[in-house]
């Protein structure tokens, strides 16, 4: 499976690999592999569309065990002998990042959750409204992004959220149908269920994580700590407030400094 990825920064640094959330795309990490480019020393990073999203090959089912093994695969491509790889994941990207690291913990230096725990999600609760919205819209009719702007509003009030989304429109270059969805979107929202799910992967990574939440958000509590560390025991957590499940993207400030630090501290 071909897997698109965005290179910033240059060799020796160290590597950080950066897996997005569902619905999202590499470059959603464009500001933290800049932000990382510029720190003294630098770090070199990788920005990884994952299976079925951006400009990455889909695929027929959902299984997050394949998944993580494709992007272990591609981490190899860029990665020295012997080399390992500070990895971030944030939702579906965290999930699979803790994958890559109970699956090839050689592979991982350091690891990130940005607010997924090893649990299992009602995904369709909180995605399914999405999924409805951007399907509603007629791409054949579409003038323009901000017609689908206004489209998504009603279902999608908050701006954040909805510019996420809709940086997944793209135009195709053809007159009869002039835009689409780069994502997978209707394997994305027949396996809904599967993709909140965790898979059962056993077995601990023993490297340093850091397990970063936002305080408004319910993807991290109290109850989920326990199979964190079971699965992961040298785990360091930070809430981060004012910030939902788009942490990265709602305190974008706070969260840079905490990752930077984080990743001096084990580069």
């Amino acid at each position: 499976m071909f897997l698109h990825t965005i290179s910033h920064g240059e060799k020796p640094a160290p590597l950080v690999a950066f897996c997005h959330g569902l619905f999202g795309q590499g470059k959603n990490w464009t500001t933290s592999a800049r932000g990382l480019e510029q720190t003294d020393p630098p770090f070199r990073s990788l920005l990884i569309d994952m299976p079925n999203h951006g400009r990455s090959d889909w695929s027929s089912s959902v299984d997050l065990l394949d998944w993580a093994d494709e992007v272990a695969k591609t981490l190899r491509l860029h990665l020295d002998t012997a080399e390992a790889t500070h990895l971030v994941g944030h939702s579906l990207g965290g999930k699979i990042a803790m994958l890559i690291a109970l699956r090839h913990p050689e592979l991982v230096k350091s690891l990130v959750v940005v607010d997924m725990s090893p649990v299992n999600y009602e995904l369709a609760r909180h995605f399914r409204t999405y999924v409805k919205a951007m399907a509603s819209i007629d791409l054949d009719e579409l003038s323009g992004r901000s017609e689908a702007d206004a489209n998504l509003q009603v279902a999608v009030p908050g701006e954040v959220i909805r510019s996420f989304l809709l940086q997944n429109l793209r135009r195709t270059g053809n007159g009869d149908r002039p835009w689409r969805w780069q994502m997978n979107l209707d394997l994305l929202d027949e396996q809904l269920e599967r993709l909140g799910a965790w898979p059962g992967q056993q077995g601990r990574y023993e490297g340093p994580v850091l397990w970063v939440g936002g305080q408004d958000s319910d993807y991290i509590t109290d109850a989920y700590r326990a199979p964190m560390e079971q699965l992961f025991p040298s785990t360091r957590s930070v809430t981060i407030k004012n910030a939902g499940h788009w942490v990265h993207s709602e305190q974008p400030e706070v969260f840079q400094a905490v990752l930077t630090r984080f990743l001096q501290e084990h580069r």
